[in-house]
């Protein structure tokens, strides 16, 4: 039986899911005698193919190396796609592949053709080890030289965060995650870097390395992805620094441009990453609103981050603007607008309104805890974020399944998880008489 490309793509992160929690259940991969429950290990396992970063258990004392190596390899993988991980093995084993694996992967990478997939698979794996290596290289240097590290905790630390930060999944070695690095440029800017790219997305990366110099050739795609992530970052740092420049919780005992740059490094986080360089449940309640709305934003499409989308937000900007100024087709850099792209936007966030809603109306029901609260737990779930207000350890076993769902659902986005359980397309050969009921 041949399954369809997108359910491909579920069953795929399905089984890396199992395997992984297979994997974290081995005593060989908890500190201390036994080992870890099937839900510490799902939930983990969960998190780091999804690459979300929340975590019920201290990542750097309750796992020993082993299941520190079992996390990261599953960052890897989930980061890269569970369909281009198999292609690239297809592609080093058999140098070919089938008409079926190429569906799968331009699924899993959004590719409107799958002609030149073995080329967007290798660009791909390029990309990742490349930048992966550009910002190991800054941390291993930083730690050796800044910290005292010997040369194999540095390499160990530096490769850890390079891989996590790339792929957003938010995994950190330190109890405090990397509050201890809030004021260290040298530590958070190369990381911050890792997860803008990681965030633009795969497809607009291999673009602008061809087409770098000529912006006039890049797609709407790119356009929207870069204007969009510029806004938002900027948008982000101004707010967040603003709302927590007095809170001596948080930024407000630091000197001006530690608080800038904590703003910022904060603000990039809400790109999806989840590593946090001060105590995300101290912040203001106003800060955390602000954050919930970057969240489920999210980075571009076809890359290691989640949310909605980039281009999903701001396709319904310019719908919106476009009924606003009472014209008919929506056009954006000058190109019009695909209409069935109005349909996906809508259909994607409404899903995740949905799921978002469902979800912290089941945390707050299983758990007591307030809407503020819960709305910021399933919102970092859903986007795969992996910032928390410091609940998730603490949450009921069922609470936490929840999440677990919520990150699955969100990793592989409400399209592709729907069309990879609906059993058929639908062709309808009739259209029924066309009525305009009243809005507003």
């Amino acid at each position: 039986m041949r399954l369809h490309p997108a359910r491909a793509v579920a069953t795929g992160f399905g089984l890396a899911v199992a395997a992984g929690t297979i994997l974290l259940l081995l005593p060989i991969a908890k500190v201390g005698p036994g080992g870890a429950t099937f839900v510490q290990a799902l939930f983990t396992s969960t998190s780091a193919v999804c690459v979300t970063g929340l975590t019920v258990v201290d990542t750097a004392t309750f796992w020993t190396p082993f299941g520190q190596v079992v996390i990261l390899a599953l960052i890897q993988l989930g980061g890269l796609g569970i369909m281009i991980f198999a292609s690239l093995i297809g592609l080093i084993l058999a140098r070919k592949l089938s008409v079926r694996a190429r569906l799968n992967t331009a699924a899993e990478a959004k590719s409107i053709g799958f002609d030149d997939v073995r080329g967007l698979v290798r660009g791909i794996v390029l990309i990742s080890l490349v930048i992966e290596a550009a910002t190991f290289a800054a941390l291993f240097v930083r730690f050796l030289t800044g910290y005292g590290y010997s040369v194999g905790e540095a390499a160990w630390y530096g490769l850890f965060h390079a891989v996590s930060s790339f792929n957003n999944a938010g995994f950190a070695l330190y109890t405090d995650n990397l509050i201890g690095f809030a004021q260290d440029p040298f530590i958070c800017l190369p990381l911050c870097a890792a997860i803008i790219l990681g965030g633009l997305g795969f497809p607009v990366i291999m673009q602008l390395r061809k087409e770098f110099r000529r912006p006039l050739h890049w797609s709407m795609n790119t356009k929207l992805v870069l204007w969009g992530t510029v806004v938002l970052l900027i948008g982000g740092t101004v707010y967040i620094t603003a709302i927590e420049w007095n809170n001596p919780d948080t930024i407000g005992g630091m000197d001006p441009w530690g608080r800038i740059l904590t703003g910022f490094f904060q603000s990039v986080q809400t790109r999806t990453a989840g590593f946090n360089s001060v105590d995300i449940g101290a912040m203001r309640d106003e800060t955390w609103l602000g954050m919930d709305v970057l969240m489920f934003i999210g980075g571009g499409p076809a890359g290691t981050a989640g949310g909605i989308k980039v281009t999903t937000f701001a396709v319904l900007f310019f719908i919106m603007m476009t009924e606003l100024r009472g014209e008919g087709a929506v056009n954006i850099f000058g190109k019009r607008l695909s209409r069935a792209v109005h349909r996906q936007a809508i259909t994607v966030v409404l899903v995740a309104v949905a799921a978002v809603v469902v979800g912290a109306l089941l945390l707050m029901l299983l758990t007591g805890e307030n809407l503020d609260r819960a709305m910021f737990e399933t919102i970092s779930a859903f986007a795969t974020v992996g910032l928390s207000t410091g609940i998730t350890a603490d949450l009921p076993e069922t609470a936490q399944l929840v999440l677990v769902v919520l990150m699955f659902l969100g990793r592989l986005g409400p399209l592709t998880l729907g069309s990879a359980i609906a059993l058929r397309d639908r062709r309808i050969l009739y259209e029924l008489p066309k009525e305009r009921p009243a809005i507003g």
